[in-house]
This record gives C-alpha cells, sequence and structure tokens, in this order.
C-alpha cells in the first residue's frame, strides 16, 4: 500500500469515533438487534455476538491489519471461541471501512464453508456502504440464525443456556 493510502486509511480510521458508533446505531437499534439476537437463540443452541468499532486500533493501521484480523483477534478476546458446542458467531462491523466479517467457531465452520459466509456477506456490504448498519446487522444476524438452526437446532424444550452476552460490544 503507497503512503499516501496509508495515511489516508489512518486518518480516516482516527477520525472515526465512538460518537460516529453511537449516530450509526441509536440506542432503540442496539435494543432492536439485542431482541433479534435473543430470539434466534431461543431456537438454536448457538450463540451469537455482535462487535461495532468505530475503527481499527493505531497498533492495527500501523501493520495494515485487514478488517478481518481484527474480526478473529476479538473473536478470542470476546470469548466466541468458548462455547460448549464451539459454535459461537461473530459479527464484526468496522464503521470506518464499512466492513463487515463472520468468524464462526470449528463446530458451525465444519458444516458452513467459508464460500458460504462470503455470499451471504456480498448483500451486507451493500446496506453497509449506503448508511444501512442496523438493516445489515439484522440481516446477518438472520443468516447466522438460519445456519445455526439448520445444524444446532434445540430439540423440544431444550433451552440455550445462553453462554454470551446477547448486546452488541460497541468499541
Amino acid at each position: 500500500m503507497g503512503l499516501f493510502k496509508r495515511l489516508a486509511r489512518i486518518f480516516r480510521h482516527r477520525w472515526t469515533d465512538e460518537t460516529d458508533a453511537a449516530r450509526a446505531l441509536k440506542p432503540e437499534a442496539l435494543a432492536r438487534l439485542e431482541a433479534r439476537v435473543v430470539a434466534s437463540e431461543s431456537r438454536h443452541s448457538g450463540e451469537i455476538r455482535l462487535c461495532v468499532e468505530a475503527g481499527l486500533p493505531l497498533t492495527y493501521l500501523w501493520r495494515d491489519a485487514t478488517p478481518r484480523q481484527r474480526a478473529v483477534t476479538l473473536f478470542g478476546k470476546l470469548r466466541v471461541w468458548d462455547t460448549e458446542n464451539n459454535n459461537g458467531v461473530l459479527i464484526y462491523l468496522l464503521l470506518a471501512e464499512h466492513a463487515i466479517e463472520v468468524v464462526a467457531d470449528r463446530g458451525l465452520s465444519r458444516h458452513v464453508p467459508q464460500a458460504t459466509w462470503h455470499t451471504l456477506l456480498a448483500d451486507m456490504r451493500v446496506r453497509f456502504r449506503a448508511g444501512e448498519f442496523e438493516q445489515g446487522l439484522a440481516q446477518a444476524i438472520d443468516a447466522a440464525d438460519a445456519l445455526l438452526q439448520r445444524h444446532y437446532r434445540l430439540a423440544e424444550g431444550q433451552v440455550n443456556p445462553n453462554e454470551l452476552p446477547d448486546r452488541a460490544d460497541l468499541r
């Protein structure tokens, strides 16, 4: 990456902050997304975790890290990997780049190839570029829900122990 592009990227990420995240996803939108996660997790044993980050930390920008690399790091930091059935899913939105990443744990990854996630993300990226953050995240939750229901549906009377917080992590 050229010096000008690198400096422009750093500036964009430093310029985008928590107030931009709060403007993109108001408290009512966050409450609706949380309710959508709760409803989803009542149908399967998986865990869905949302993370919305305004911009990458400076250390990631200096080494020219990708949104995918940051999502994988947060997958670990938010303990999405630490579910009993290894079927957690992190949905990560990076506002500075309007980038979305989905990281699925090894249990679900055995059933769902990465190409499937890429296909599902294509439509969502269009929404994010249009500034439709809530709708794009809702679409991502619904896509993860459909895959988790297909592979980890709860039996009649079974309850998901809710191993991870349902509220979005804002950074």
